[in-house]
């Protein structure tokens, strides 16, 4: 049957119309994001790529049981955590999301390992989610070593405690306190037989920070455990549980590392030449201590900071010609304005007093603007 115009014009806007919605689904396929569907890994080493720059890690070693976590958009999150592993040993895992490179498998689009005395900045941001019911340390890893290798262990790890719960500690003992990226941290140094280990614990659960990795790099650098010549090849955020986990998360992390000179003087890399010298004058429960610093160096210093580390049992009560950060272990000394510039073979002094316990020593390494000074 032939159909009549009125027909006719009713199948052409039918057709017209279907037309435009096809058209119109289609413009939305194109333009809108295309949400990325969680994904679960329970193999043991099992990794996925979120965001198409971090990679996200089951890494459980510690134990055979089993462990699941889901990947996120802009995490992970731990859905599984079977058995539990004695305290006073290793935990049964690090599951956890990076920038960089982990046993040959490194992140999209990375520019690690990068050589520190190349990085100027190397912002970061966390945020966690915790549980009670589990016995776990929250940590952020950050490894260094002396080449650019993108494989098995390296020399030193720095880890930052964000929180723990149970009676778990960090590898070897207490050192003292620092002050690094504004917040007050205990020090802890060992080696766990494979690295180094140099360790941050808050002294009360932080569940989101904005930080620049540098900072405590840079305290690696002034402890000996770690050179300017060495690179950085990855950083992590994850968990070590020990008992149960499910329900731990990483809600959201960021990681870039920018290189370049930067107008921070205390970023490593700089191509300061110096000579430390020490004098101090100690008596049963005190002391005070002159420090001199001279530029060796062809060029001139505009600003300086002085890094150091006092020994055990010896805190600063105050200083003079310079402004402090850390009063015990860790301790940076930098300029005040009468005293920024150091020519070439020019010298600055700054002192302080303090309190101390045991036998008194005296710093062993200086480092000025990240560079390792001579000790006269």
């Amino acid at each position: 049957m032939r159909p009549s115009p009125h027909h006719a014009r009713r199948a052409r806007g039918l057709l017209g119309a279907l037309l435009t919605s096809l058209v119109s689904l289609a413009a939305l396929l194109t333009t809108a994001p295309v949400a990325q569907a969680d994904t679960t890994i329970c193999e043991t080493f099992g990794t996925t790529t979120i965001q198409g720059r971090y990679v996200v890690q089951n890494n459980r070693w510690g134990t055979s049981a089993t462990q699941c976590i889901t990947a996120t958009d802009s995490g992970f999150r731990i859905t599984q955590a079977d058995g539990s592993v004695p305290t006073n040993g290793a935990p049964k895992s690090y599951p956890s999301v990076y920038n960089g490179c982990h046993y040959t498998n490194c992140s999209p689009g990375t520019n690690l390992p990068a050589q520190l005395s190349t990085i100027s900045t190397a912002p970061s941001s966390i945020s966690f989610n915790y549980v009670n019911n589990a016995v776990y340390d929250a940590a952020y890893d950050i490894w260094l070593d002396p080449t650019p290798r993108t494989d098995g262990v390296n020399r030193t790890e720095i880890m930052i405690w964000f929180n723990k719960v149970g009676s778990v500690q960090p590898i070897g003992s207490p050192v003292g306190n620092a002050n690094v990226g504004g917040r007050d941290w205990q020090v802890w140094s060992g080696n766990n037989g494979s690295n180094d280990v140099l360790s941050f614990v808050a002294p009360s659960a932080i569940s989101s920070w904005n930080f620049d990795v540098m900072d405590f790099v840079r305290q690696a650098v002034s402890r000996g455990l770690a050179q300017n010549s060495w690179y950085l090849t990855s950083v992590q955020a994850g968990f070590e549980p020990w008992q149960n986990g499910a329900g731990l998360a990483v809600t959201s992390f960021s990681s870039s590392v920018n290189k370049g000179s930067s107008s921070d003087p205390g970023t490593p890399g700089g191509s300061t030449a110096c000579k430390v010298a020490y004098g101090a004058n100690a008596w049963q429960g005190g002391f005070t201590a002159d420090v001199t610093i001279t530029n060796t160096g062809a060029s001139s210093v505009s600003g300086w900071k002085l890094a150091f580390t006092l020994p055990s049992g010896q805190q600063i009560t105050s200083a003079w010609n310079a402004n402090l950060s850390g009063s015990s272990g860790a301790v940076t000394a930098s300029n005040v304005s009468h005293n920024s510039e150091l020519a070439a073979g020019g010298r600055a002094t700054f002192g302080f007093q303090g309190t101390s316990s045991g036998t008194f020593a005296k710093p062993s390494a200086f480092t000025l603007n990240g560079t390792a000074c001579v000790t006269a």
